[in-house]
This record gives C-alpha cells, sequence and structure tokens, in this order.
C-alpha cells in the first residue's frame, strides 16, 4: 500500500519575526451546526444547507483581495520564503567551514560557461514573458477584476454549485481566454520513445560522471519533448532542464533560478485551476474543517494554530459555517505561522492574510481575533503561543512539513523538532496532510527514479484534466511539480529543499512526537468519494485505511491525510 493501490477503477480499496503571537500590534478583533459543503445532496440532511449557491460574500472576498494588492508587483510567499530559507542555510555552511562550500560532485562533469547559463535562463525568461504579457492585457480593465473574482468565487470556498454541472473537469478541459492562438503545438515523432527509459539512462549516466553519454541522452530527449507538448513530452523537458542543471551547477537556489517571481495573480490563477481539475487540495480543507466543526460544536474559543498558513484559503469555507452553528459562532482565534519573508518586514504578508481574514468574519458576524509569527519553524517556542485555558485548540498543517529540513541535513532534525512543538501545544486535535513520496533518499538515482514515477502521475494527471494550450496548465505544473522537481533532481545537501516521506515514515515521527491517532468520520470519507464521482475525472480515487485518508490518480497514492490527538492530554 506504499505506492500502488491494488484498487478498481472507480475507486480506492514580524518586523521582529513574529506579532507578538498573542497581541499583535495590529491586534485584529472583529466585533443554526451547519457546515458548507462542496455539492448539495439530493436528499438533504437538517444538519446540511444550500449555502453553497450564496457565493456573493465570496465574491467580494475575492474582490477585496484583487482591488488591494499590487497583483505584479507582490510574489509568491512560499518561493521567496523557501529561497530565503536557502540561502540562510548556504550561509550558515560558509560561515561553519570557513570557505565556500564544494560544488556539488555532479557539477564537476563540465565546467559552468556563460553560454549554457544564458541558454538555460533565456527558455525560462521566454515563457515567462509570454505569462506577463497575457496577464497585462487583461489587469486595466475592471471588468476583468469582477470576472476573474466570479470565476474562482467556488475556490475559497471549497463549495460547488449545482448549476456549474458536475462534468465540467471530467468530459472537456478547461480553456483559458486570451490563450495564445499562434502557438505552434510541438511535432510528435513518428517513432516510440520510452521517455522514462531515456530519462532513465542519462540519470545512471550523470550518477556515474559519464559525461559524454549524458549530453547524448540529453540531446536526444530534448528531441523528443517540449514544456507545451503532451504529458511525456512535458516529464522529458523539465526532468532534462533539471538534469543539465545538476551537471552545470548553474542553479545554486532552484526556486529564485527557474521562475523570475511568481505574481499574486499567478497565484490565484494556478489555484483555481488546480481546484476545478484536481480534488487534492479540496478534500484536504474539506476533511480538516468538517474534522474541526465536529470538534468545536459546543466550543466558546475556536483556537487554530495554522503552520503554513500562506494566503489563508483553507478558512473562508470554514469562518461561514462557524457563522450558521446552533447559538451563534465561537470566538475564533487564528494563529498564522509562516517562513519568513526576504527583506526589512519578514512578517508583512502573513500579516495581511490575517486582515483579509478579519474582513471575511466581519461579514459574517463571527468574533474574531489574529496573531502571527513569521520564522523557521523549528526556532519557535511554546512561550511565543498563548494559549488560553479553556479554549478548543487545533494545530493544522497542510502540505507544508516536507519543505522543513530533516536529520539529513541537521542532526538536530528540524522537523522533529517542529512535530515536538506541535506537541507541547497539547492541541486537542493535529490535522495533518502531505505528500505520499519516495524521492528523499541520499542517493541521487533512487531518488530521481521515485520522483520520476510520481512526477509522471502528476503531469498526466494535468495533461487529461487540462488542455495543452490552456496558459494555466503551465502555472499549475510550475507551482506543483516543477519547483519541487528541480530541487530533487538538481540540488544536494541544504540546497534540496523539497523532502517528502511515505505516510508510514510521517506516521513514525508523528507517534514519536507523542501523538495518538484518531479515526476519521466515515461519513466524510463517503461524501469524498461521492464528490470525486461526480465532479471530477474518473481515474481520481479515493480510500481510507485505519486512521488514514488517501488520494491518488490511476490507483498510485499522491498524497494522505491524518488526524492525531496527544497520547496523553496534559
Amino acid at each position: 500500500m506504499d505506492t500502488i493501490l491494488q484498487v478498481p477503477a472507480d475507486g480506492f480499496k514580524f518586523d521582529n519575526s513574529f506579532g507578538s503571537c498573542c497581541k499583535p500590534r495590529n491586534n485584529l478583533e472583529s466585533g443554526t451546526k451547519i457546515f458548507t459543503c462542496f455539492y448539495e445532496s439530493k436528499n438533504p440532511s437538517p444538519t446540511e444547507s444550500t449555502e453553497c449557491s450564496e457565493y456573493h460574500p465570496v465574491l467580494k472576498y475575492i474582490n477585496d483581495m484583487l482591488m488591494e494588492e499590487d497583483l505584479e508587483g507582490q510574489s509568491c510567499m512560499l518561493e521567496d520564503s523557501l529561497a530565503l530559507q536557502a540561502a540562510e542555510r548556504s550561509f550558515f555552511e560558509v560561515l561553519q567551514e570557513g570557505q565556500t562550500p564544494p560544488p556539488s560532485v555532479t557539477s564537476l562533469l563540465q565546467p559552468t560557461s556563460e553560454e549554457s547559463t544564458r541558454r538555460y535562463r533565456l527558455r525560462d525568461d521566454d515563457e515567462e514573458d509570454d505569462l506577463e504579457g497575457g496577464r497585462r492585457s487583461k489587469l486595466p480593465a475592471i471588468s476583468t477584476v469582477d470576472e476573474v473574482a466570479e470565476n474562482m468565487e467556488e475556490v475559497l470556498l471549497v463549495c460547488q454549485n449545482n448549476n456549474h454541472g458536475g462534468e465540467a473537469t471530467r468530459n472537456k478541459p478547461g480553456r483559458e481566454k486570451g490563450s495564445s492562438s499562434n502557438r505552434t503545438k510541438p511535432q510528435k515523432s513518428d517513432q516510440a520513445v520510452d521517455m522514462r527509459n531515456l530519462l532513465m539512462q542519462c540519470a545512471q549516466a550523470v550518477a556515474s560522471f559519464d559525461q559524454k553519454s549524458a549530453a547524448e541522452k540529453l540531446e536526444e530527449i530534448r528531441a523528443h519533448s517540449s514544456s507545451h507538448g503532451d504529458a511525456t513530452q512535458r516529464l522529458g523537458y523539465h526532468f532534462a532542464e533539471a538534469l543539465e542543471a545538476r551537471i552545470t551547477g548553474t542553479i545554486k537556489t532552484p526556486i529564485s533560478a527557474t521562475f523570475s517571481g511568481t505574481s499574486m495573480f499567478d497565484i490565484l490563477t494556478a489555484y483555481k485551476e488546480f481546484v476545478q481539475a484536481c480534488p487534492t487540495l479540496i478534500m484536504c480543507y474539506y476533511t480538516a474543517n468538517r474534522t474541526i466543526i465536529e470538534l468545536a460544536s459546543k466550543a466558546t474559543t475556536l483556537h487554530i494554530i495554522d503552520f503554513g498558513i500562506l494566503y489563508g484559503f483553507q478558512w473562508p469555507c470554514l469562518i461561514k459555517a462557524l457563522s450558521r452553528r446552533p447559538g451563534g459562532p465561537p470566538m475564533l482565534r487564528v494563529t498564522g505561522i509562516e517562513l519568513p519573508q526576504p527583506g526589512f518586514r519578514p512578517s508583512e504578508r502573513v500579516e495581511e492574510t490575517g486582515r483579509r481574514l478579519k474582513r471575511f468574519c466581519d461579514k459574517f458576524k463571527v468574533p474574531f481575533e489574529y496573531s502571527f509569527i513569521a520564522k523557521n519553524w523549528e526556532t519557535i517556542t511554546l512561550d511565543e503561543l498563548v494559549i488560553n485555558s479553556g479554549e478548543t485548540t487545533v494545530v493544522n498543517c497542510i502540505l507544508r512539513l516536507q519543505y522543513t529540513p530533516d536529520e539529513t541535513v541537521s542532526l538536530d532534525s528540524p522537523r522533529d523538532t517542529a512535530l515536538k512543538l506541535f506537541r507541547d501545544i497539547n492541541p486537542d486535535l493535529f490535522v495533518f496532510a502531505d505528500i505520499h513520496g519516495k524521492y528523499n533518499s541520499p542517493f541521487f538515482l533512487t531518488r530521481f527514479r521515485e520522483a520520476l514515477f510520481h512526477c509522471s502521475s502528476l503531469f498526466d494527471m494535468f495533461g487529461t484534466t487540462i488542455s495543452e494550450e490552456n496558459n494555466c496548465r503551465t502555472l499549475v505544473e510550475r507551482e506543483l511539480i516543477i519547483r519541487d522537481a528541480m530541487s530533487v533532481i538538481a540540488c544536494e545537501g541544504s540546497e534540496r529543499f523539497a523532502r517528502p516521506e511515505t505516510y508510514k515514515q510521517w506516521q513514525v515521527r508523528i507517534l514519536r512526537a507523542g501523538f495518538r491517532p484518531t479515526k476519521l468520520n466515515k461519513e466524510i470519507i463517503k461524501e469524498g468519494k461521492e464528490l470525486i464521482r461526480e465532479r471530477y475525472h474518473k481515474d481520481f480515487v479515493i480510500d481510507s485505511d485505519n486512521h488514514w485518508m488517501f488520494q491518488g490518480w490511476k490507483g498510485r497514492v499522491l498524497y494522505a491525510l491524518s488526524c492525531w490527538k496527544p497520547a496523553k492530554k496534559q
């Protein structure tokens, strides 16, 4: 069950880096259990509602976001944070060794040249210019803002209107407005090519320092790949880019080298497209929120400590559900924790998230208090968190712990240190979800092979559900596949920031930290399966095993979620 499930096709078997976390300088306080579902069931129970069709609060929420932001001036929070984190670790190594860190062993295969660097970066710049040009032509029009908000209204509340049609993503891929019509499609060769085999042969040549063979294989791969082709061609193109970067040693920080900064507009667009094409994030948020709602059904104060809050996309749905709770909503306290941003205000972006959530809570009359911390998670202490007695406390960490270094980077294992902090918080519930992946081996070839299998499934998934001509597909792949793949293949040591583990490895770590698993509500899993069948492609599968919920594509497990409680409640 580690990697492949043998299942039928239709299912599985601040400036100081923190805002005095309890009372920040700009403390954001504001002055019917009905949960927001993804869809309206045919026979709604008394606890279900039709609020999925009430989109005007979400429309206002997104309009506020789009109007307040300099969309072109702000880049992705996660990219900036990871880039800063990698740079800090590299500088620390220099200080520790008293000299410049030696290059990766494979970077000795051929010397770095200005020509190769320009050639590699030129391709990225061309792609960015294409995207930037299309964006600038749309932003000045006020009607476009309304249109974007209207199209994305289902995203932030993570719910779906029946009128939109359940077959949107199953029967036909999305189509991007203003997409380039004169873009030439990649020419498909008449000769069948085993791209995986070619990539493995190239990786073997790289691992054995065979520069000539590696160069030959790269040339062959490039002849049959394209950044805008089908799933296999895209896989070959981007993996070849990563292998070339490893050979030449031209990439030190894969994020800054691969992306010139993804704007807020791009993030929202890619997020929307991902949600429409893939139920992964929807199901993670839905399962977490439903479980939290059940836990806090009689709570007077609900305190959510969100490690990796980013833009706060998970919480509008929960806020609206709390506003409809019989007896009135509880006081909602949110502590947003993020990695620091580069510059003089490392907590600026996570502060903005709090202001957005406050405005949303005001609309639904949910009492709200927000605190924030912008630090590396392993450096946060329990004293920085203010947890009041009598409140229901939830620790939430969705798809982010893989970016915390493990014991292969530091003997102290920042990853275990973060989990120990989660336990010291002594929460009533710990919600955890992350990628189920095996590509965290210290050995390059093993890591490459597992990354190849994992990314092949992702490229195939997006290739099946999003058309080749859709520019959003490039954004989705860049944010969710290419960034991590570049890290895994091109980098070693502390420069490799993506370090996923299998669900069994995560389970061992969480158990060792002092948690015990709690079973997931079977009704949530049942509703999830119904959602998959009605709204998404038939090859998406979801199932549960003991206390884990798995999501995958064509039988391969890609994501896992579980809920935990302290083994001994203090």
